[in-house]
């Protein structure tokens, strides 16, 4: 990885970094991962959203198997450099689930109409 990237990083005692998938053209907001070094320098050379499982221990490109994948137009590195966001082109599902986000299940707190006064 470019020095210069890598210096910036602030990882997390495991050696990992957030990131954050967000759809091209909505902004919505699709899935929360980890990445690694080489995940990041991997997803940076090959514009296929390339993350870090932590259950099992490796790196795993979005979709190898479900088809599921995720074309990445930008990288943005955030102003303290602990998470990364990847703004993408989502085929098909962007959770596990089968959901289209990973964000779609469990609302805690609702929108609110304007504030009375």
């Amino acid at each position: 990885m470019d020095p210069a990237i890598a210096s910036r990083l602030k990882r997390n005692a495991d050696g990992l970094v957030a990131a954050v998938a967000q759809q091209r053209g909505t902004g919505e907001v699709l899935m929360m991962a980890w990445m690694d070094d080489g995940a990041l320098q991997r997803t940076l050379t090959t514009r296929r959203a390339t993350y870090y499982s932590r259950s099992r221990a490796q790196r795993w490109v979005k979709g190898e198997t479900s088809g599921h994948t995720q074309y990445v137009h930008e990288v943005r590195l955030d102003c303290d450099g602990d998470t990364v966001l990847l703004v993408v082109d989502q085929v098909g599902a962007a959770c596990h689930t089968g959901e289209a986000t990973c964000f779609d299940a469990d609302v805690l707190l609702a929108e609110a109409g304007p504030p009375t006064a």
